[in-house]
């Protein structure tokens, strides 16, 4: 393919002319210093190019080589664990090849390790007929995470050879017979990024995930293969809340993209993930972790690819049958270059300058998120859950990225700069949140709690409702203008929010609750609430019962320090003990 000719340079976004057989998407290297490139648009004899290396010194004249082929991942053993930039350049490589914490412009370094062996055990055998997405061998590449070898999308054959041994990621493994004649395969697949992976069936996501996070599993739950988003200011706590269920939530693989966010939170989650046990495996978090790192310094056009690579790389575990969560942070940052390169290619802007096409790109990144039945045999099922944060300027939710988001998105955790000023984490607010998974995931948690959880959490909703709208009663006339039942509502409503929805990340036993000690933690609260209900009934004044009752709250408060090999026993003696001080209260009320 014949080389071009740089005619201009406007930041990230270079003009070319001579590249007539080139195409959308394809990928150039640009200038003498070979920087790389995606054809963005096509003008006539004009190519816009999106530059994904910073472009200073690049000038009009340098050459511009087209490859032919669009911008791909490279997908097989030795991704997980690893840390790559948004167009999945391995930033340790980057580091070691050029000396420098920086990233060196036009450094081409393989996505995959190339010298690293691993143990190919094949699946099927000479004489097999096989098809796309068939698994045809495994490789162990973590303690984890079996890796699945897949025969590529678009290819059918019948094994000729097929050999079990040590291997590189290039060496052939298997040979198919195909229509065109013999073919040897590696274990490593390309594929385009803008180009959703091939599915066989998209199913309604139907089980919960479990994040360890209470006010997200009782009152805002989301589904495996669903979508949710976590807007909210700056300081409310957004990346915290994404880095505890990258931490904790009950999937086999997760991939975070830190998309336009500081340096700082890359680096806490490169410090803290390796040293961190997952709970359902007792291995390292990061043998089951992906993260793509593209912070606010870095190009801002490889920005807009971030996140296409990791849902590329999302899918391809998916298709192995595994649960994967990916993790964006933020989407906000991902609009605002996307809203910077359709500036410099002169589109008419929509809202605040966003391009009018914003809603549709966020649709189809979500759209991409789901539980699917995959392709191949054996036959499996695998899931993507979208989680992305975003950031309103202002926390102004009314901007159109938290507008478009909200539109293909069914689960919405509202973060509350109010909430995070008292230290109240995680800030989600109970009551700008939803979550139009609860219903039918509360249903199918009746069965795994062995209770009615759905009439619990409704319950639960319904108390810290009515404390907003006594709340607003009490800022009028007082709070002695409620009577005893109303007082005992608002009491319990706070025990909620302190004792309950109020969590410490950074505690090494509140930063995580399984579901059991969950369902323990809201019964004992719930069971206070009955107990103080049956004492008015008696006659108890409700001040009787909150002077009486201090010490059983501070109790209660601290229950969420119980560790979970004490929960079967623990939580029972606590309701005991609520049982004995109510019944003290009501026969002291009565004395008195």
């Amino acid at each position: 393919m014949n080389s071009g000719i740089i005619q201009s340079v406007s930041g990230p976004l270079v003009t070319a002319t001579g590249l007539e057989e080139a195409k959308i998407r394809d990928i150039c290297y640009v200038g003498e210093a070979k920087l790389v490139g995606e054809i963005i648009q096509i003008r006539e004899d004009e190519a816009f190019i999106q530059v994904y290396e910073e472009t200073s010194m690049v000038g009009p004249g340098e050459p511009v080589f087209p490859t032919g082929q669009p911008l791909s991942v490279e997908l097989g053993p030795g991704m997980m664990s690893s840390m790559f930039d948004g167009i999945q350049r391995p930033l340790k490589d980057i580091a070691t090849q050029s000396n420098s914490s920086f990233i060196a412009r036009g450094i081409e370094v393989a996505s995959l390790d190339r010298d690293r062996v691993w143990h190919f055990t094949p699946v099927a055998k000479v004489g097999d007929k096989v098809q796309e997405g068939d698994i045809i061998g495994e490789v162990q590449e973590t303690k984890v995470i079996n890796h699945k070898i897949m025969v590529p999308i678009g290819v059918t054959g019948i094994v000729k050879e097929i050999h079990e041994g040590d291997f590189k990621v290039e060496d052939t493994v298997y040979v198919l017979e195909t229509a065109e004649g013999d073919r040897e395969f590696n274990m490593i697949q390309r594929w385009a990024i803008r180009q959703p992976r091939k599915i066989a069936e998209k199913h309604e996501p139907t089980t919960p995930l479990i994040t360890g996070q209470r006010v997200i599993d009782t009152l805002f739950p989301v589904a495996k293969g669903g979508a949710a988003a976590v807007p909210g200011p700056f300081g409310a706590g957004k990346t915290v809340v994404q880095h505890q269920i990258a931490k904790w939530a009950d999937v086999d693989i997760v991939v975070y993209v830190g998309c336009g966010e500081r340096g700082n939170e890359m680096t806490e989650v490169i410090n803290e993930f390796p040293e961190l046990v997952d709970p359902n495996t007792g291995e390292s978090i990061m043998d089951r972790t992906i993260l793509i790192a593209n912070t606010s310094d870095m190009p801002v056009a490889a920005r807009e690819a971030s996140i296409y690579t990791g849902i590329t790389i999302a899918e391809y575990f998916r298709d192995m049958g595994y649960s994967v969560a990916i993790m964006a942070d933020s989407t906000s940052r991902w609009a605002e270059a996307l809203r910077e390169i359709s500036g410099r290619l002169e589109e008419m802007p929509g809202d605040e300058g966003y391009p009018a096409y914003l809603g549709s790109r966020l649709a189809e990144y979500y759209e991409r998120a789901g539980f699917v039945t995959t392709i191949g045999q054996p036959a499996r099922e695998g899931s993507i859950t979208a989680i992305s944060a975003v950031s309103p300027p202002g926390g102004d939710t009314s901007e159109p990225v938290t507008q478009n988001t909200q539109r293909v998105v069914k689960v919405f955790w509202g973060l509350d700069a109010t909430l995070a000023r008292r230290r109240h984490f995680p800030a989600i607010h109970w009551l700008s949140s939803y979550s139009l998974y609860s219903s039918d995931l509360n249903k199918k948690l009746n069965e795994r709690l062995g209770m009615d959880w759905d009439a619990a959490v409704t319950h639960t909703r319904s108390l810290l409702q009515q404390e907003a709208e006594l709340d607003e009663i009490v800022r009028l006339v007082g709070v002695d203008s409620l009577s005893d039942s109303d007082r005992a509502k608002l009491l319990v409503a706070a025990m909620i929010r302190t004792d309950y929805l109020q969590q410490n990340a950074y505690d090494d036993v509140d930063t995580y609750t399984s579901l059991k000690k969950q369902s323990e933690m809201l019964q004992t609260i719930l069971h206070f609430e009955d107990k103080v209900k049956h004492a008015l009934e008696l006659g108890t004044h409700i001040t009787d019962v909150i002077e009486g009752t201090v010490e059983l709250r501070e109790r209660i408060g601290r229950m969420k320090y119980i560790h979970e090999d004490q929960v079967e026993t623990a939580y029972g003696e606590i309701r005991e003990v609520i049982d004995a001080v109510i019944r003290q209260v009501v026969q002291d009320g009565g004395d008195a």
